[in-house]
């Protein structure tokens, strides 16, 4: 199913939905243009960008403006301009299945495939983007008006059991790396697995993926990943860790959230939360009767189609999901929700340690939020809610950059030994 990702999992977004949901007063047009500047001189970057899955669909162009109520997808280069995103961290997503080898082949496969589709963007367009594979390249980047394309993995499964190829995707330009995602694996136990904890945190093989991501210089990332892993990666890891895309669970008690003693945890190691847009762990959200049962119909039969869909089948799934929609319409989240989450999360370890990583292209996005070109609205929240440019500029980027820098950093003390 990997091909339709962004329609499985955008269960947030419906046609139609407005700027309704925000609250936040925009204040007088020169008040507005002000905050906009601030928007603009920052390095507005997001720590998680599913984008790539859509790279691969028929159809989808990158350089052209979609929308939410078209296609589903809620990035692309017109969108990115009008919101001021910079970039960010495009990620490398492949589906798990068993942990057997045939599987890991086949996961494997599809992660170079979506490494060589985020390649592929870069040369296609060279001046619209920029592969970044250290930390000082996002700044030169921005400065010659391109957006700025870091790549991350989002779940380590690929790798199999062979560690070493750790360094064949950092090769590729990945930067930051997560051992786990909705189901426990061969690294480590995940927070949303049904079955339960199988390792009691990090497995042998996820302590040795820790070691090799600090000798590499990569950041490690413990969004998806159970409690128990998020301690055991604070206590190994050599270098601060990534939450690229959580919430706060004060808030909402979901188990992709983190609780507040471990947030504090995280800031006093350095490390930063990037705040997500998923509306079912912002609140949890009631969909209408029946959009259970048309959703299940609508899965099985993109199993049936597969990964490698038509044109004319991708746009057929496309229409039957908007019926879907338009019939048993989705609960959604609010951005005053979001910001909720966000304001929250700032109080507990502050602006140095937190971020935006609102899983656009992989089921984020809130009512009054919808894409990036809204990006500006947090910008503004921010603003109104006392927070100073510096706080901006570090909220939006300058974190995440200081992140990468200190994984370099360890790195090379490493080859100074």
């Amino acid at each position: 199913m990997g091909a339709f990702r962004s329609l499985l999992i955008s269960s947030t977004l419906i046609a139609g939905f407005a700027l309704s949901g925000c609250q936040t007063t925009p204040g007088s047009d020169d008040e507005m243009s002000e905050k906009r500047k601030i928007h603009e001189q920052a390095i507005v970057l997001d720590s998680h960008l599913d984008t790539p899955a859509l790279l691969v669909q028929p159809g989808f162009d990158i350089t052209k403006k979609n929308t939410p109520d078209g296609d589903y997808s809620q990035v692309d280069l017109p969108r990115m301009v009008e919101g001021g995103l910079d970039g960010g961290f495009w990620v490398i997503y492949s589906p798990q299945g068993p942990l057997t080898e045939k599987s890991y082949q086949l996961s494997r496969d599809t992660a170079l495939l979506r490494a060589q589709a985020i390649h592929n963007m870069v040369s296609a367009y060279p001046d619209a983007f920029a592969l970044a594979t250290k930390a000082e390249d996002a700044e030169k980047i921005a400065a010659e008006g391109k957006k700025i394309v870091y790549i991350s993995i989002e779940n380590s499964y690929p790798l199999g059991e062979d560690i070493s190829l750790l360094t064949t995707f950092y090769k590729l330009g990945v930067r930051m790396v997560g051992p786990v995602h909705f189901k426990n694996n061969q690294f480590a136990d995940s927070g949303t697995d049904i079955a339960g904890q199988k390792w009691n945190g990090l497995s042998p093989l996820g302590k040795e993926l820790v070691k090799e991501a600090n000798r590499l210089g990569m950041i490690l990332d413990a969004s998806h990943a159970h409690d128990a892993v998020f301690d055991d990666l604070l206590e190994l890891s050599k270098t601060p860790i990534i939450l690229s895309h959580s919430g706060a669970k004060a808030l909402y008690d979901h188990p992709r959230n983190i609780d507040d003693e471990r947030l504090r945890k995280l800031a006093a190691a350095g490390g930063v939360i990037q705040v997500n847009a998923y509306g079912s762990y912002i609140k949890k959200l009631e969909n209408p009767k029946g959009r259970s049962e048309a959703m299940g119909a609508f899965y099985k039969e993109m199993r049936e189609i597969g990964d490698n869909p038509t044109a004319e089948q991708y746009k057929a799934m496309l229409a039957r999901r908007s019926e879907i929609d338009k019939q048993f319409p989705p609960a959604m989240a609010t951005f005053d929700e979001f910001l909720e989450h966000l304001f929250h999360i700032l109080e507990v370890v502050g602006p140095e340690h937190t971020g935006i990583g609102a899983d656009w292209d992989g089921g984020g996005g809130v009512q009054g939020m919808r894409d990036v070109s809204d990006l500006p609205l947090i910008t503004y929240a921010l603003l109104e809610k006392g927070y100073t440019e510096e706080d901006v500029r570090n909220i939006w980027g300058l974190n995440l950059i200081r992140l990468l820098k200190a994984a370099e950093d360890y790195k090379a003390t490493l080859q100074e030994e």
